[in-house]
């Protein structure tokens, strides 16, 4: 009893002591270790901690809570860091738990960043609680509190492989440092690795990802993702390729001889397709084609043995007589005997015995009438034979005029169309170091696009008739093609004028222009817009040495209305791509108009691509500009739609379009493998010393308007090209491009340190069509007597294509003299209207248009004539045009501008006409259709 009273009287003195005062609790050792310990002395039960500090990160500047639960509790306060926290940081209350009746306190406290910043001890910034009561003191566990953080860059990327199927992948991730630590997950092509559900795939190691049994469909691209409280970061993807090495399928069985007789040989096969190379697998290493030597035997055809005797004569009063064919009999697929193996005669030399007398087989008057009848079938079976001749030939001639022998005979598409060429004369030989002739830089060379018009006295009127037009055909007579073409010849070239223009050369019968070394031939600056006013003729337009072109069809503006048409190239940064997704300009854009254009039949457009199409490794679509100045996509080229047409070829994009406005053409690739073609030039000029000589070396789209721009900028600083321009094949697999120049002669020439190799990154190139990749070699020679340059350019992608350009000129004083350079066709024709911008002539493209417009129950419509131009997809867009045939023959027209002769289309159509002809015979009542003009 005495022993209580002291205790509560202790107690009292403390809680007197630290009421007195308050300001003591944040002082140094105001309430002592010593004092907590002598409360502890006290007998009884001890405060119990019913929540204790836990462990915190503070994110940013964001301060933390820290809170004490205890009871029973008279008092809590924190010690952090081993001092006593103030009294008034403290936020305390009191209440009473429901369920056991007893007085709870809480107390917290705000931990900010400054103050853990400004902590410098030999641990981390810690807080603990200290509870009274009248029985004694309590202290709960440590609390840490850090600022948690993430570091930018990982301390180890994942890197791509290629591994063999079957093989094991593991991807290696060392997250960035962090606090708390960062936690490690796996994004496969951006899905969670763990809601895949794929139990090849484990990511449990140590951050890693591993695969033990590489599958195809494991070919994809891996990203380690990083994120703690504070942030998520990604590292770099890592590119994962499951390959398949090619393997060889079973022989197949021997073929047989390739003799009939004698010494042959025997052929099997096998194919590298159990399993095929996938993914840049190996191919099958040996032969896929064996050959053995067979010794074949020789055919022996059956030959008659000799004839057995005479039977004797028989009741029937004949005799019979046999052989075989055995003297040889047929071997080794030799020919059975011809003739008959039996022969039966009358043995009684035209008697018989019949009930025993002897008497005449034939009388006389029977053996006449005999004789009668046989010259009368005779001469019927005659009088047949003529009649079914005559009725097949009107049959047949009646079929093939049913359908027009103007659009099935092509030698009368030979004799009855104008052509004229667009091709341009290669002269001189660039290999010569001292030609006179440099190699020729015209994009007219280079490119089977359409360029420029010649002028009219330039065109080859008529290419020379076949032989068989020679022959008069009914086609000829009927149309009266053959008077009239060799009338329109004669009466064409007595109209040309005797002399060319003086500014002009003839050469080969072609108008060409001189051009001087130092500078290509332009007149003026590089038009990039035509226009024309276009009536209902209609007519083209060609932006020259850029590869584009436009075809305003015949009747598509309607009578007394005409329009001045306009075509520009646009110039600039082009906003069409979308470098997110790889997608690239394929050709220039192109902006035709006016606005408001009423056609009734649409245009035929052509631009220029530098992509090797492939619908495997590209995503080619149309876009075109809307009003606010934003780009949609009108169409995929491998779509269906009836707004518009596309036709890719290898070097062009032919397009139908109903609407003016501004187009590009954009492509995204599909995969590694999508290729485009790069335009490798060499340029040479001397600098302002006389001893240096700088190359330079342009990488550029495949298309005429991106080559016309570097022919441009090297014509204005003097530039010469020393050697023809290569094509090189560059993928969209992510890899740098590498110019290099080689094999300098070390004695005469010299060359900056370390710029023998440039590279670029693949960005650049890949981009190219914004900002032309091109780099300079600059070359000194050790002696003024140094005329001639000898070297290697080497341009490749790494682990791809490369290509190799010889140089080999002549440099100093000597490039300055005005020597004939190269000759261009003229270019300045930039439009033709009515029936000179055509190949076909209007009165036979009228008369294919009725032909095949008309439905016939044979088949014989526009259909089969796009299926024989090729023109096999999309068939929907022509239905609904009012003329199918017309738009069809002005798609075949816009692709086979570049070429003067018109052999495809006469080709077709002869075959739609051979095809046609089996349909003989025909009913008589059948009306014949009149194809004359």
């Amino acid at each position: 009893m005495g022993s209580t009273v002291k205790g509560r009287r202790r107690f009292l003195e403390i809680i007197l002591v630290l009421a007195l005062c308050p300001s003591c609790a944040s002082g140094r050792g105001a309430i002592s270790d010593t004092l907590a310990d002598s409360l502890s002395s006290v007998g009884g039960t001890l405060p119990h901690f019913l929540q204790e500090p836990e462990d915190a990160y503070i994110v940013k500047n964001n301060p933390i809570k820290l809170r004490c639960r205890a009871t029973p509790a008279l008092q809590i306060f924190f010690k952090c860091n081993g001092e006593w926290v103030h009294q008034n940081q403290h936020t305390s209350q009191e209440y009473m738990d429901q369920n056991t009746g007893l007085k709870i306190r809480e107390v917290t406290i705000n931990v900010t960043r400054q103050q853990v910043e400004d902590f410098h001890g030999p641990e981390d910034y810690w807080c603990l609680c200290v509870a009274w009561s009248h029985l004694g003191t309590s202290k709960s566990r440590k609390a840490t509190v850090r600022i948690a953080y993430l570091r930018k860059n990982f301390e180890q990327d994942p890197q791509g492989k290629e591994v063999p199927i079957k093989g094991m992948i593991v991807l290696h991730c060392r997250p960035p440092e962090g606090v708390p630590m960062a936690e490690v997950e796996w994004l496969k092509n951006e899905e969670l690795v763990r809601s895949l559900g794929d139990d090849n795939i484990d990511t449990r190691a140590d951050h890693n990802l591993i695969i033990n049994e590489a599958r195809l469909s494991d070919s994809a691209n891996y990203t380690c993702l990083a994120s703690n409280i504070v942030a998520k970061r990604r590292s770099a993807t890592a590119t994962v390729v499951v390959f398949v090495n090619g393997g060889w399928s079973l022989w197949t069985e021997w073929s047989p001889c390739s003799v009939n007789c004698g010494r042959g040989v025997q052929k099997r096969s096998r194919t590298c397709t159990n399993p095929a190379p996938l993914n840049g697998g190996a191919f099958c290493e040996g032969m896929s084609v064996q050959k053995i030597t067979c010794n074949a035997l020789c055919p022996v055809d059956g030959v008659w043995e000799e004839w057995s005797d005479w039977t004797m004569c028989s009741a029937q009063c004949e005799k019979q007589r046999w052989r075989e064919c055995n003297a040889p009999p047929p071997r080794h697929r030799g020919k059975m005997c011809e003739g008959e193996g039996q022969s039966m005669e009358n043995c009684t030399g035209g008697l018989c015995t019949q009930n025993g007398k002897l008497m005449h087989d034939v009388k006389p008057q029977s053996m006449e009438n005999s004789i009668d009848v046989a010259l009368y079938s005779g001469l019927a079976a005659g009088v047949i034979a003529v009649v079914v001749l005559i009725v097949a030939i009107t049959l047949y001639r009646k079929s093939q005029s049913e359908y027009g022998v103007d659009v099935i005979d092509s030698s009368a598409l030979a004799g009855g169309f104008q052509s004229f060429n667009f091709k341009t004369t290669r002269q001189g030989n660039p290999l010569l170091l001292n030609s006179s002739m440099q190699p020729d830089i015209t994009v007219g060379q280079t490119y089977s696009g359409p360029i420029c018009f010649q002028d009219s006295i330039d065109k080859e009127l008529f290419d020379p008739l076949p032989d068989k037009v020679k022959v008069e055909s009914s086609f000829m007579v009927s149309l009266g093609v053959a008077d009239r073409a060799e009338y329109h010849v004669k009466n064409h070239l007595e109209t040309l004028p005797a002399n060319l223009h003086p500014n002009y050369s003839t050469v080969e019968g072609k108008k060409m222009t001189m051009i001087a070394p130092n500078g290509l031939h332009t007149p003026g600056k590089t038009r990039l817009k035509t226009s024309a006013v276009f009536g209902h003729p209609g007519g083209r337009l060609v932006i020259p040495n850029a590869g584009v072109s436009l075809l305003v069809p015949h009747g598509a503006i309607a009578d007394d209305t005409s329009w001045e048409m306009y075509m520009l190239i646009n110039q600039g940064e082009s906003s069409a791509q979308s470098e997110e997704r790889c997608e690239i300009l394929l050709g220039p854009e192109i902006t035709y108009g006016p606005p408001g254009l009423n056609l009734s039949y649409p245009v035929a457009m052509t631009i220029a691509h530098c992509a090797e199409v492939s619908a495997e490794n590209w995503n080619i679509k149309l876009k075109r500009q809307t009003k606010d100045n934003k780009w949609e996509e009108i169409m995929s080229v491998d779509d269906e739609s009836t707004s518009c047409y596309c036709l890719m070829d290898s070097h062009s994009c032919h397009l139908l379009l109903d609407q003016p406005g501004c187009y590009a053409l954009v492509g995204e690739p599909v995969t590694d493998a999508a290729i485009k073609r790069l335009r490798i030039a060499v340029f040479g000029s001397m600098e302002a010393s006389s001893m240096d000589y700088s190359l330079r070396v342009h990488c550029v789209d495949d298309t005429p308007h991106a080559f016309q721009g570097v022919v441009t900028a090297e014509t204005s600083r003097g530039g010469q090209l020393l050697e023809e321009p290569k094509t090189l094949f560059f993928k969209g697999n992510c890899l740098s491009l590498q110019v290099s120049i080689q094999d300098i002669p070390q004695f005469l020439w010299s060359i900056k340190p370390f710029t023998t190799c440039q590279e670029f990154s693949f960005t650049q190139v890949w981009y190219s069509n914004q900002q032309p990749v091109h780099c300079a070699f600059s070359l000194q020679r050790h002696s003024a007597s140094t005329t001639q340059l000898s070297c290697k350019i080497s341009v490749r992608q790494v682990k791809g294509h490369e290509q190799l350009l010889q140089i080999y000129t002549s440099v100093g004083e000597s490039e300055k003299e005005t020597v004939p350079f190269f000759m261009q066709a003229d270019c300045t024709v930039t439009s033709h209207t009515g029936a000179k911008a055509f190949k076909i002539p209007l009165s036979i493209r009228q008369r294919i248009c009725t032909t095949f417009d008309t439905a016939n129950a044979k088949g014989k419509d526009w259909q089969l004539l796009a299926q024989k131009l090729h023109i096999q997809r999309n068939l929907s867009y022509f239905t609904k045009q009012k003329s199918p045939s017309a738009v069809i023959l002005s798609l075949w027209e816009a692709r086979h501008q570049d070429s003067g002769d018109l052999d495809s289309l006469a080709s077709a159509l002869e075959e739609i006409g051979k095809i046609h002809c089996k349909s003989l015979p025909q009913s008589p009542d059948e009306k014949e259709t009149d194809f004359s003009f």
